[in-house]
Parts: C-alpha cells; structure tokens; sequence
C-alpha cells in the first residue's frame, strides 16, 4: 500500500500586501457569453491602492508601482483569490502590463487560472516572458463563466527580498446602524437651501402623483466601482430609497445619465438628449455630480454655473441639488461650487464633509469605515461607498419634509436667476449638433468624415445593464479617403465647443483644429490615453457671428482614424 505524498517544501514567507482586499466585483456580459470584470491600475490607481488598501508608506516602493521594470523589482509574486456562488467555477485572472507604443496589445498580460472557492494561487513573476514593449501596471481582468454575478476579489502582492509591508489589520465589519454614523450622514448637509421645490416633489409622489429623479454626472454617477452598477450605485440607491419612502405604487421614475470621465462642460451639451428624454414625466429632481471631474473645466465654473441654471430654468421647474463626491485623496472641488448653489439657494450634499474627517479617527472613536472599505480605487466608491452617498442624499429629503421653506434674501427663483451669475452663464444655451440633431445654421462638408464609429464609449443609463454607445451619430475619418483628410463647417455661433473622442488605440490619429483660417488647438486622442468623449471649446465670444471651421488629419496620420462625436454650440 502507497502511503500520501512527501509534502512539498515550504515556500518561503513573503512579506505582503494587499492591493484589492474583499472587493465586491461583477461579472459584465460579453460577446462570448462570459462575465467580465475590468479593474485599472494605471493613473496612479495602483499606487493609492498600495497606500489605502495596503499600508504602504515607503516612498520608493510606491514609486516602483508606476513603471513594469519597478513592478518587477518590487513584486515577487501575485496571490489571488475569488469567490463566487458556484466555488467550482473556473476564474481566469489576467494582470495586464500596458505597452508604451502600443498601449493594449503591446504589454505582458501574466495570467492565472483559478477556482471560485476563495482559494488563494499565485502568479510567479520569475521566468515570465516580458514583452520589450512593456510600459506599466495597466489593469486586471476577472473572467468568469457565467455573467451577471457578484463575486468577491482579493489581490495580493508578494514582495522580493529586501522589501517589506506591514502587518495586515483586519477591517471591522462597518455598523450601518449606530450613533456615529448618523452623525457621518448629517455632515454631509451643507445646506437645504430654499426647500420648496423638493418638498413639492415629496409632496407629489405622496399623493400618488408620477415624478422623476434624474442624476447627471461623471463616472460616479454612472455608477463605476458598484457591482453589478445598475442597482448598487448611490443613483439607484438613493431613487429607490426615495420611492420606497415617499412613493406610492409604481409613480417615481427615473433617470440616471452619468458618463466616466466626462466634465459639465459634456454634461450641459448632452442634457436634453440624456435627462429631457421623451418621457410622458418631466423630472421634478435633478442630482447633478461633477465635482471630482470638473478639474480640466477651461473655464473654471461657467460651464457649471451654466449647467445649474439650464436646470433650473426648465418650464417643470425641478429641485436642483448639488452632489459634491471625493475622490481617495480627499479632493474635490466644492469650493468652487459652493458658492453656486448659495447664490441659487440650493440643497448642497458634500460627500467629502461625511467621510474624510472619520477616515483618520480610530475605531471606537468615531471611524465607521476605513478608506479601503469605502473606495473601490483612487476615484470611485465601493458598494457600501455607494451606499453612504445614497444615505446622505436621503438625508437631505428627510430634512426637507421638515423644512417651512425659506428664499433667499426674500427672493424668488426666478428673481435670482435674473441677478449675475457667479462664474457666469455663457454656455447656458448650448445645444448638441451631430448627424442626427442638426443646426439649420450649420453648413458641413465632410471632406473624408465620411464614416460612421461604432467603437465607442459606452455607459449603463437608469436601471440597465447594457450600456449606450454615446454619440453614435458622428462623423468618422476612417483612413480610407486621404486625399480629402479634413471637415469643415460653416456656421453662426457665439460659441463652439468640439466633442471628439479620446482612444488609446495605435491607429488614433491626431487633427489640427482652425476657425477662421487661424489654428485653434491640437485635437489628440492620446492626451487622456483612453476610449471617451473629450469636450474642447473651440469659439467663445460675445456675439455670434458666421465662423468657417476646418478639422485636419495630421500629415503623418493620414492612414489611421479620428472621430468627431458631436459639437456644442450656442446661437
């Protein structure tokens, strides 16, 4: 009779740190049938995680994390562990290294087959065949058998010798429920401004009356860092906690038009084409969200400004709330959008006034949550992130029940609407001009535009799963018609803002942009590296005027393509 197996040696002990630690993950549908998970780690995303979720502090560690040669001196190796319901099922987990020429297709993707039973594997770095064209960390990939289902991720990385991380604490299970939370939630409330119109909507909804909640914004919106994002993000979270409180039977809809990495200034172009849809209900709230993407605004608030007043002008006349959420580094910029919602009189929830003071509490001493457990990366929130957000604007609904309702200095809405603005209110008009909603002003010869992209960025509106191509009626240059490499345009504005789209992609090209003869800006799809809408004004004066526009393909890129998504103008 054999007797077992001589065990192996053990491995040598490793000092470790974690870079993903018990983070809710979804399994997105794909062509194949599968689910699939993304997770970036570019953008400093990896090193934050090494920071929060990890513990470390050491600088020269932490610089290791931006570059695949550092990667390799640091790591020794990749522990990972899934759970999902099936723990049978077979998970491949993919670390992707980006490539420096050809961003995804040129770099090493180290990958490693495991099972849903939460049991940890590694991927042993040594012996891996690394590409020349290797640039840095840039994301994992979870693919699971089947799609649409939540699963459980863990990711550690094991250190080479020489280097070393500290002790792992455990995380407490966070209280929901208990004193310091609601003072958390409470702190979000800047101010319930002029209560009015949202006592209104509560009053409507109440009575049995159809309303609706519309959400506008960036990534957070749209519910990145939520699984699955549909239904547990803050969006669908706070719509539904209002519906179950203040609705009755089936009489609260609602819109949810968030976009990644999009500013207000694509926001207020996009605004009637994704919140004043041709639905019979009109919204009688409106959450808008850009205060952690409105950093690259070039003009510093008056798209904003523009934005909340385009809102608050509608004929339906809804609350306006602003939504101010932060990112890991506890930035955002509410000091600039504050001032906004006081001359408006509006409600104002901060985010980053719950959440960052606690996170350097200790437990017991009012610290709910740690930054681990309420970020999913640098930029986007966890499930339970979601949830606190969702939990902070139903506070303010709360609030608002309570509220007699009060004008600012005596004033009406309509009379501060009619004092100046803060920033101003240039763009307030602007209105979205592409292959399907024209402008009888506009005259377009497309030279080579010819085309139509169908490669675009997309995103899950409302309550869906299946996410919309954004401006899928563009003008495509697709490299086929190079002795007409160019778009022109004559047209009446005062302003003109170009939407084209970003890509990281090798056969990107770039486009000079003129009006007027005179060059304007260089429109490149690799400034941002990445598939998305890139807003860029382009005109911006006083008075409107008839302005000759010309588009052109970069000599050298002549063979490769650009995409004009759309324009924003204002007569």
């Amino acid at each position: 009779m054999n007797g077992p197996a001589a065990p192996k040696n053990p491995e040598k002990k490793r000092d470790f740190f974690y870079i993903i630690k018990n983070k809710d993950i979804f399994g997105t549908k794909t062509d194949e049938g599968k689910g699939i998970q993304y997770l970036y780690q570019d953008d400093g995303r990896l090193e934050n995680s090494a920071r929060i979720t990890g513990g470390i502090t050491d600088e020269t560690e932490l610089a290791l994390l931006n570059s695949t040669e550092g990667f390799k001196k640091l790591v020794h190796s990749i522990g990972v562990s899934v759970e999902t319901e099936d723990p049978s099922e077979n998970i491949l987990f993919i670390f992707q290294m980006y490539g420096r020429n050809d961003i995804y297709g040129g770099g090493t993707e180290l990958t490693l087959s495991l099972n849903g039973d939460s049991i940890e594997k590694r991927i042993y770095l040594s012996g891996t065949a690394w590409k020349e064209d290797d640039f840095k960390p840039g994301q994992i990939k979870v693919i699971m058998e089947k799609p649409g289902q939540v699963a459980k991720l863990n990711v550690k990385l094991y250190l080479n010798d020489g280097y070393s991380a500290p002790e792992v604490s455990e995380e407490k299970e966070i209280d929901f429920n208990c004193a310091d939370y609601e003072n958390i939630i409470a702190a979000s409330l800047i101010s319930a401004g002029d209560t009015a119109r949202l006592r209104r909507a509560v009053e409507r909804a109440k009575n049995g009356k159809d309303i609706c909640i519309a959400y506008i914004g960036g990534s957070i919106t749209q519910g990145a860092g939520a699984a699955p994002v549909n239904t547990e993000c803050y969006a669908f979270k706070s719509y539904n906690m209002f519906k179950e409180q203040y609705g009755n039977g089936n009489n609260v809809h609602f819109i949810k038009a968030g976009v990644g990495g999009t500013p207000s200034e694509l926001g207020i172009i996009r605004f009637e084409r994704d919140v004043l849809r041709n639905y019979t209900v009109e919204p009688d709230i409106i959450v808008i969200e850009f205060a952690v993407n409105d950093e690259g605004d070039e003009t510093k608030g008056i798209f904003y400004e523009s934005l909340v007043r385009k809102a608050l002008k509608l004929s339906c006349e809804p609350a306006v709330i602003l939504l101010f959420s932060v990112f890991a580094n506890d930035w955002n910029l509410q000091e600039r959008m504050i001032p906004v919602g006081r001359h408006y009189n509006l409600p104002m929830v901060s985010i980053k006034n719950a959440v960052t003071r606690q996170f350097y509490k200790k437990d017991g001493e009012g610290r709910v949550f740690t930054k681990n457990q309420f970020f999913y990366d640098i930029y986007h929130p966890s499930n339970a992130g979601h949830k606190v957000m969702a939990d902070c604007l139903l506070y303010l609904f709360r609030q608002a029940e309570k509220e007699t309702g009060t004008e600012c200095q005596g004033k009406s809405m309509e009379q501060l609407l009619m004092q100046e603005p803060v920033a101003g209110n240039a763009f307030e008009d602007i209105r979205l001009l592409d292959k399907k909603d024209t402008y009888g002003k506009a005259e377009i010869i497309p030279g080579g535009f010819t085309a139509t992209d169908n490669i675009l960025q997309c995103v899950e509106m409302d309550s869906y799963l299946e996410p919309v191509p954004q401006f899928p009626y563009n003008w495509h240059y697709d490299g086929s018609n190079t002795d007409m490499p160019y778009f022109e345009m004559n047209i009446t504005c005062r302003a003109l803002v170009l939407v084209f789209k970003d890509s990281g992609e090798t056969d990107a090209a770039k486009a000079d942009v003129y009006v007027d003869n005179k060059f304007v800006k260089k429109a490149d799809p690799f400034v941002n590296g990445w598939l998305h809408c890139n807003p860029v004004l382009i005109i911006d004066e006083s008075e409107s005027s008839r302005h000759f526009v010309r588009i052109e393909i970069d000599k050298e890129d002549i063979e490769k393509k650009f995409t004009i998504l759309g324009f924003g103008y204002v007569d």
